[in-house]
Parts: structure tokens; sequence; C-alpha cells
């Protein structure tokens, strides 16, 4: 284990992230079915918080399950972490990103109009209903998502019917700052080099509720989930910071 030190004003955090794997990761939890869709779960039985995470377009990747798994082991807090799989077994492939041709913009543009952002975040109140039927201890619910997730965690935390008590979005897809504007919940958001500054800038003065918002100023989009080169150290010594972030956030904030 490897206590990093606190930064950007935060306080030290009991959390503590595991060693990082850098390729060839084995999952610490298992997977199982809610309402029809496969869901990795980690973290303890008795944990009296549960995290939906919402993965990238990319899908289930080492890099996003041991994500799930840092969140799941690494704070005093007990997490239990839920992920679904909203896109049932047909990710994005990541070869299509960056989406540097033609062919590459045309099939994004149609994996995204198959999997609206918002067709996912209509759906989260009854799927986080069916967990707390399964998981009746635990009390209160947290969410994060990557990329594409991050926009469906705006879209959800502004929701009336929103379920959740604190949310984080990493590295987000189309930042919009007049969501900001409605999210009812703590949110932390952490950016990398690739969302547009001033949308980031804008969406964190929008924020009218306890808020982190930071940019990792070196760090490609997807650096926390799919695209995160974990063989490079600088990627995976932020890839653990941002991590940490978000715990700390959490720790904090979630009442």
């Amino acid at each position: 284990m490897s206590a990093m030190q606190a930064c950007h004003g935060h306080n030290e955090a009991c959390c503590n992230i595991p060693p990082v794997v850098t390729s060839g990761y084995s999952p610490k939890g298992s997977f199982t079915e809610y309402d029809g869709l496969k869901t990795y779960v980690t973290g303890p039985d008795d944990a009296t918080k549960g995290i939906v995470v919402i993965y990238d377009i990319f899908g289930y990747f080492d890099q996003t399950i041991q994500g799930a798994d840092i969140l799941a082991t690494s704070d005093d807090t007990k997490y239990k972490v839920f992920m679904p799989d909203w896109f049932k077994g047909e990710p994005c492939p990541i070869e299509w990103y960056p989406p540097d041709t033609d062919e590459k913009k045309k099939n994004l543009g149609a994996f995204f109009s198959k999997n609206p952002p918002h067709g996912v975040a209509e759906k989260l109140p009854a799927f986080v209903k069916t967990l707390s039927a399964k998981h009746p201890n635990i009390k209160s619910w947290g969410i994060i998502g990557y990329c594409w997730g991050g926009k469906v965690v705006s879209l959800i935390t502004k929701s009336e019917n929103n379920p959740f008590s604190i949310g984080a979005e990493c590295h987000p897809a189309m930042v919009d700052p007049e969501e900001a504007k409605g999210i009812k919940v703590p949110l932390i958001l952490l950016a990398s080099k690739e969302e547009p500054e001033d949308k980031v800038k804008e969406f964190e003065q929008n924020l009218s509720v306890p808020k982190h918002v930071e940019t990792f100023k070196d760090q490609v989009h997807g650096w926390m989930a799919a695209r995160g080169d974990l063989k490079d150290e600088r990627v995976k010594s932020e890839y653990v910071r941002g991590y940490k972030t978000v715990l700390e956030f959490f720790g904090k904030n979630w009442k």
C-alpha cells in the first residue's frame, strides 16, 4: 500500500491506494446480474454506502475494473461498488479513438446515437432501487462516471429523480456548464488536458454545491479509465492521484 501526500488543499484522507497493476489485472470482484444487466460487483458485503460506476464508451477494461476495486478497498469508509454493462456486450471499439478519420467519426456518431447518455440517466433510479432491494444494508448511494459516463453523472444529479448523495466525473465528455446549475449534490470533476478549459471553468463557477474541480494538465481524455497507459509512470502516478482525490472528496463530503 502506498500513501500519497494530499494535494491541492486536500486534507490527508484515511485512504491508501493499493499498488497499481500495469497490465494483466486480476479483478477482486465478480460479475452478477441486476435488472437484466451484467454487473461487476466489488467491495465488502457489510458496506453501508454504495457506488455506481458508469464506465466510458469502451466498456469493461482492466483500468476501469481496477479503478472500481480501488474505490472499494482503499478507504476506511466501506464502499460496495457496482458497474453495470449498459452496452450489453457491445461497447465502442477502442480503435475508433481518437476519431481522426471520417470513418471513425461516423462510427462514433452512430454509437452515441444508439447509446445516448440521457437514456442511461433515465434508467438509473430504477436500477438503484433494484440494488437497494438486493442490498438493504446500503443506505446511501454515490456515482462516478468516466467520459461518456461523466455526462450521465451530470444528467442524473440534476434530475428530480436523482437517487445519489454525491457524484464524481472523470474526464467527462460533452461538458455543459448549464447543467451544473441544476446539480443538487456535492460533485467532483477531474478534467484532462483535452476537455475545453473554458467550459470546465464555467461549469465550476455554475456549481452551487460542495465541489472540487481540477484539470490534470498533462493527461489525455480517459487516463483514469480505458485509455490510461499504466505502463507509463507519469500516467500511473496521475491515475493513482485521481482516485485518491475522488476518495478524499467522498470522505469529506458524503454525509
